[in-house]
């Protein structure tokens, strides 16, 4: 597990070169966000233990295997942490996949996997975790969430934004890194959610794959003018962000 440390509170940790999860320290000690892949919880211990704070609060952007697929092994060695996720992914959690009658009725893509762990906290836009707002941003899933902290201007956004192999949102293809548009659920809300983080102002941007941007604004911008053009041609793409 590679320990990248921005600014004063993020600690940004990175397994197999494109998949991060990320410590936020707090008076208390660290809220972490996403639990990354299977197999990631020791690395995940290790690394609080390191920084000398123990992880309180276990909060999730999205339920991808990929965001909760430690999360179990973390439950387990950390009984008394808060657990919290939007409360419409949560029941990606238990294994409904259905859609809402008002969600565009497109297929879900991506990995989800059951997990045991029941949520503490079921989250919903506004709200607060620690020191950090919950933004609503669905679209890459129907119940994707962000964390803004209003502290330093960190946005950790999840899988709204990539940037590996060159920022992205709203489903944007990179050739070298697809997973991100493969795993794209609806991407004209994507593409609304990408404009609502953009708009407020980060000072640093932080994702689910690849590196943490200062001052993102600009390169936030042009990703947003790219997904824009591919949505513009892209035939399938036909019902309206929600």
């Amino acid at each position: 597990m590679q320990v990248t440390t921005h600014g004063d509170y993020l600690v940004q940790l990175t397994r197999y070169i494109a998949f991060n999860c990320f410590l936020v320290r707090e008076a208390d000690g660290f809220t972490l966000i996403d639990t990354n892949m299977s197999g990631s919880a020791k690395g995940i211990l290790q690394a609080a233990q390191a920084l000398n704070a123990p992880i309180r609060r276990i909060v999730i952007t999205h339920a991808h295997v990929d965001h909760v697929g430690s999360l179990d092994a973390l439950h387990a060695l950390l009984p008394e942490a808060e657990v919290a996720i939007s409360a419409r992914d949560a029941r990606f959690l238990k294994g409904d996949r259905s859609l809402d009658p008002d969600e565009p009725q497109v297929p879900l893509r991506g990995g989800y996997t059951e997990c045991t762990t029941v949520p503490t906290r079921l989250l919903n836009g506004g709200d607060t975790v620690g020191s950090l707002e919950v933004i609503a941003s669905p679209g890459h899933t129907p119940g994707h969430v962000a964390y803004f902290d209003r502290r330093d201007g960190t946005l950790i956004a999840g899988d709204a934004y990539s940037t590996q192999a060159g920022i992205v949102t709203g489903g944007s293809l990179r050739l070298l890194f697809p997973f991100h548009a493969l795993a794209t659920w609806h991407k004209p809300t994507t593409l609304h959610s990408a404009e609502v983080l953009r708009d407020l102002r980060p000072t640093r941007l932080a994702v689910g794959h690849g590196r943490t941007l200062e001052d993102p604004v600009p390169a936030m911008n042009r990703a947003i003018a790219e997904a824009k053009r591919h949505l513009e041609n892209d035939p399938h793409a036909t019902q309206k962000a929600y």
